[in-house]
């Protein structure tokens, strides 16, 4: 929202989650099963806020929304425009996606960071582009010039949620091959996934926001990256973010992290627990090798248009000739 502002777009914020069920276990009901007549008022909300006849009606992960609502919306002339962060059809098959699937096919632009998708949505002749999981630039940048290995308290360290594998790879990494590894996020699900032993010896600081994710990853020596592969993820939101900090990413290999980053110059990657800890036993001894790497991550990142703004323009780029007509978009 605030990259569309810096743009230079008047926005209008519509929030689904303000018309939800007080009740947290309701709310969280909604959100699984979002059926009628539980979505109603969101959709009667959204509705009456679109009356100011905006330019473009931006939706990010549309799970409330209804076939009904999408038509009403696009009858005004607005163009209708579906940001979705997830993957709704991949094996993760995660239960929120029921509304979703009755009004994708009703958009006018998808936008959609998955090569897996962007097929997908080509091949079923829906309007598609493809953007990168991209970097805040207010919130991912470099840390203070004199900023250096003494201000790093933490070895080799992953800042994430415990999906999939992780939790058994990081175990593995630190109790196999005795690498000093520090682990942050969400206290309930790493107590959950990850031994008593580990959570003990390797958790620390809980789930890092905002700044304090930021500066997370400025004080690791190493910052650790996967991909979701139930989410079909061939690029990791969090090795875009670390490479902008100018932290030094050691990320798991894939075809999408070597497409954006050059191997061994902009980034280090692995394909193993064994190649993990060996990389990371090399580089933990090498502060200048590990920091020439990271500057050249940032550099790589911020000339290549990793940013939100970049990519945010590419896509009103592509809504340009369909609204410059009408005046300046009016983005919600």
């Amino acid at each position: 929202m605030e990259t569309l502002r810096r743009l230079g777009q008047e926005v209008i914020p519509f929030d689904p989650s303000s018309h939800l069920p007080r009740s947290r276990v309701r709310a969280a009901g909604v959100t699984l099963l979002p059926i009628r007549p539980f979505v109603h008022r969101i959709n009667h909300e959204l509705l009456r806020a679109a009356q100011c006849k905006p330019d473009v009606v931006w939706f990010e992960k549309p799970i409330y929304f209804t076939p009904h609502t999408i038509l009403q919306i696009r009858q005004t002339g607005a163009q209708t425009v579906c940001y979705n962060p997830d993957n709704p059809f991949g094996p993760r098959n995660d239960g929120c996606w029921y509304q979703f699937k009755k009004v994708f096919r009703l958009f006018d632009l998808h936008c959609v960071p998955r090569s897996a998708d962007a097929i997908r949505y080509r091949e079923w002749g829906l309007n598609c582009i493809k953007v990168l999981f991209s970097f805040e630039p207010t919130v991912h940048f470099p840390p203070p010039a004199a900023w250096s290995d003494s201000r790093r308290t933490r070895d080799v360290s992953y800042i994430g949620s415990p999906y999939e594998q992780r939790a058994q790879f990081l175990q593995q990494l630190a109790k196999d091959y005795q690498i000093p590894v520090t682990v942050s996020g969400a206290i309930r699900a790493w107590k959950k996934a990850a031994s008593q032993a580990f959570f003990v010896r390797n958790f620390s600081d809980g789930e890092l926001m905002g700044d304090r994710y930021r500066e997370g990853i400025w004080q690791s020596r190493i910052n650790l990256s996967f991909v979701t592969e139930l989410n079909e993820d061939d690029i990791a939101h969090k090795a875009v973010e670390i490479a902008a900090c100018q932290a030094f990413l050691l990320a798991i290999r894939t075809e999408g992290h070597q497409a954006i980053f050059e191997e061994d110059k902009e980034a280090v990657f692995f394909s193993s627990v064994e190649e993990c800890a060996d990389k990371c036993r090399f580089y933990l001894g090498r502060p200048d090798l590990r920091e020439s790497i990271a500057r050249r991550g940032r550099e790589r990142a911020v000339r290549s248009g990793y940013d939100n703004d970049t990519q945010l323009r590419r896509v009103l780029n592509r809504l340009d000739g369909q609204v410059e007509e009408r005046g300046s978009p009016l983005v919600f």
